[in-house]
């Protein structure tokens, strides 16, 4: 995640996964975010896992595939370190080369700031 001091970047979009729902990754979060980044509508996309979409990437194949396209892309992936400890399912994430990392603070700076967040 970049620095979230300064003044809102129009290129920035962080997308907050939350849901634990496979549909709703892979028909609407995943599809968005990818295409985001590949078709060029936002210059830098952030994708942050959160919540029960910690544990489902977790036991999903093709989910965890799908999140490896993301970032050989150059979607960023990080996730929230609370709920990842909370499910067991820190070490997992990591091993997908995902950052965790508290997340609570630099949510709340990015959506004082102004800045491009959606959540699903």
């Amino acid at each position: 995640m970049d620095d979230v001091s300064g003044a809102p970047e129009p290129d920035h979009l962080y997308v907050v996964w939350t849901s634990g729902d496979r549909e709703v990754a892979l028909k609407m979060v995943f599809m968005y975010t990818n295409n985001s980044k590949l078709k060029g509508w936002w210059k830098n996309v952030c994708l942050i896992v959160w919540g029960p979409s910690a544990k489902l990437l977790t036991v999903d194949p093709e989910l965890q595939d799908y999140i490896a396209r993301m970032q050989h892309v150059g979607v960023e992936v990080v996730a929230c370190k609370a709920c990842a400890d909370a499910y067991g399912v820190t070490p997992l994430l990591e091993a997908m080369g995902i950052e965790v990392k508290p997340m609570g603070e630099p949510l709340t700076h990015l959506l004082k700031e102004g800045r491009t967040v959606i959540t699903f």
